[in-house]
């Protein structure tokens, strides 16, 4: 039978670090300074797409390993928290990779106002990510510990 995945703080920040991921793109980037940028050839949009597209998909990804039901099973449970884990951090840690290429900004034109304040919400949802599963690791260890789950 299937065992819901419980409603704790780390699901909970998993969760809105999933949603901001699916989300926050589409704020951010569907207007004049992205998507309908005049000057972006349309190959940057092709690939401005592709990144929003990949931050969906990964999004709508953790939230279904954060609730996925685990049918008793704490290896089971395990896997889908460390898949949501990796899945709900990969988006965040490529938006940060975006510092490290030849030439790169983080606005455009380059040099304007707030090309760095976007670290800083990158940062945070990163974190947000990894306590969200250090909890879950942590919760799920105190169990096993207590004995709450069946031998398997």
């Amino acid at each position: 039978m299937p065992r819901h995945a419980p409603s704790t703080t780390g699901r909970i920040l998993l969760t809105l670090t999933a949603i901001t991921t699916s989300t926050s793109c589409y704020i951010a980037d569907w207007n004049e300074t992205h998507v309908f940028n005049p000057t972006w050839p349309p190959h940057a949009r092709f690939h401005n797409g592709q990144t929003m597209t990949t931050g969906l998909i990964l999004g709508l990804l953790t939230l279904w390993y954060t609730w996925r039901p685990h049918h008793d099973s704490r290896l089971l449970e395990r896997e889908n928290v460390n898949t949501a884990g990796l899945l709900g951090a990969l988006y965040w840690v490529t938006a940060l990779s975006g510092w490290c290429y030849p030439t790169a900004a983080a606005v455009d034109p380059p040099g304007e106002p707030g090309e760095f304040p976007q670290f800083v919400p990158f940062c945070v949802c990163l974190g947000v990510v990894g306590v969200g599963w250090g909890l879950e690791r942590r919760r799920m260890a105190g169990e096993e510990a207590l004995g709450k789950w069946r031998n398997e």
